[in-house]
């Protein structure tokens, strides 16, 4: 019973309805029999089919649900949500259609790329029925039909595009794969809401070639901005050297700095020769100094 209530139109009103009216045959049967009237047979078998009809011409679409009716043959009307009537015999059901939207995953495997690299490429589009009618009408399996569309234009994007595109420009090939899937999937009333590539797949050994690229690649920018620093330092270097030899008393100063930057941070003891200190002429150095000191007021 329970997969009876699953089954689609199935609902339990027309049921117990339908069970209301085969009790009300039964009882008329029985007073049939007790008062031997032969109308009372025929009402009871007129009751018995009635009931038996209830469930084939009451039918329930869900919210989600909509139902192709033919009248002979001919489209009658699209049916749902809710509670419907249709003419049993007469009016059939050709199929319920689910306006929910629905996934399709698909693949694209050993698809060569522009540049004649195999690569193997998954992805997933999000869909959903718009209008009922062509869907029933127009194609007979839209869902087998999805899937081998979406595949074709997989494997069209990708014969059409580079390997490095596919890798860095993800999102424009889902944007182009929605616009190209939906402009075939619109005639048969099926909207394509977004493609999205979830995994592009390259073989290992080129993989590893991709890998020792990016690392070249790497590595020469490395150098190339060592040596753009390098150029700076030595440009510094050049700078400093011209305004010490216009400046004897600045190289003094920059020695004797550097020497006590020395100590202070290492804490050590330095030994310098006493020609060293001469030539470092520190009186002279000093009096430069407070040469340029300014005169108190």
């Amino acid at each position: 019973m329970s997969n009876y209530f699953k089954a689609n139109g199935a609902n339990r009103p027309a049921i117990v309805l339908a069970a209301v009216m085969l009790a009300f045959a039964a009882a008329v049967a029985w007073f049939a029999y007790g008062t031997g009237s032969r109308s009372g047979y025929v009402l009871a078998v007129g009751l018995a089919i009635v009931a038996f009809l209830i469930p084939q011409a009451i039918m329930v679409a869900d919210q989600w649900e909509r139902a192709v009716v033919l009248r002979l043959g001919k489209l009658s009307a699209i049916r749902g949500p809710g509670l419907f009537a249709i003419v049993p015999f007469i009016d059939e059901v050709a199929s319920w259609l689910d306006q929910r939207i629905q996934t399709t995953e698909i693949n694209a495997e050993k698809a060569l790329s522009k540049d004649t690299v195999p690569v193997n490429i998954d992805a997933v589009i999000f869909w959903q029925i718009h209008d009922p009618e062509r869907a029933a009408l127009e194609i007979t399996n839209y869902r087998q039909a999805i899937t081998q569309v979406a595949q074709t234009s997989l494997r069209e994007m990708v014969g059409s595009s580079l390997l490095s595109t596919l890798l860095s420009e993800r999102k424009q090939g889902d944007q182009l794969l929605r616009e190209e899937i939906g402009r075939k999937t619109s005639e048969w009333g099926v909207a394509v809401l977004s493609v999205e590539i979830r995994d592009i797949g390259v073989p290992p050994g080129l993989q590893d070639a991709m890998s020792r690229q990016a690392q070249a690649e790497r590595e020469r920018l490395a150098r190339v901005l060592l040596g753009q620093a390098e150029q700076e330092i030595a440009q510094k270097f050049v700078e400093a050297a011209d305004i010490y030899a216009r400046s004897p008393a600045a190289l003094q100063l920059r020695a004797m700095n550097i020497i006590y930057e020395t100590t202070k941070e290492r804490g050590a003891t330095i030994l310098i020769p006493t020609a060293m200190v001469d030539a470092m002429n520190p009186g002279g150095a000093m009096g430069v100094v407070a040469a340029a000191r300014p005169l108190p007021a």
